[in-house]
């Protein structure tokens, strides 16, 4: 068995051999040293304590099935997004053609989150539209 002590003096080779022994499979080619050493660190502690609790396990299989959650809000003529960014309040209107900003109309949200921010957003994320709006 590997011990977690040994974890931060192994390099990469040994580090992707103890993630064969401990998962049973190849180690993603993408996954820096610092995270091999997490992910197999994370799993002998779990192993140790009897493995994943059902509750979390049932969590984990709930969050798999997205199949219920829809894609992208529907957003209907006439409606109406508004965002505060650096002390300007910002009306979008929503339309059959896209979306009124200032006067213009855009073809996406992401494009005016682009416009206000200076940088790449996505709209509907900027817009709050899935809960996680930026400031």
């Amino acid at each position: 068995m590997i011990r977690i002590a040994d974890l931060e003096t192994m390099d990469r080779a040994a580090l992707v051999a103890a993630w064969s022994d401990t998962f049973g499979e190849p180690a993603p080619k993408s996954l820096s040293r610092a995270f091999l050493r997490r992910f197999i660190a994370t799993e002998i502690q779990s192993r140790r304590r009897g493995g994943v609790t059902k509750k979390t396990r049932a969590a984990l299989t709930k969050s798999e099935d997205r199949s219920d959650l829809s894609r992208s809000p529907v957003l209907e003529p006439g409606g109406r997004l508004i965002r505060d960014w650096n002390g300007v309040t910002h009306v979008v209107e929503v339309n059959g053609n896209g979306y009124r900003w200032r006067g213009t109309t855009w073809r996406s949200l992401s494009a005016i989150a682009r416009e206000i921010t200076g940088t790449n957003w996505s709209g509907p994320r900027f817009f709050g539209l899935n809960g996680k709006s930026g400031s």
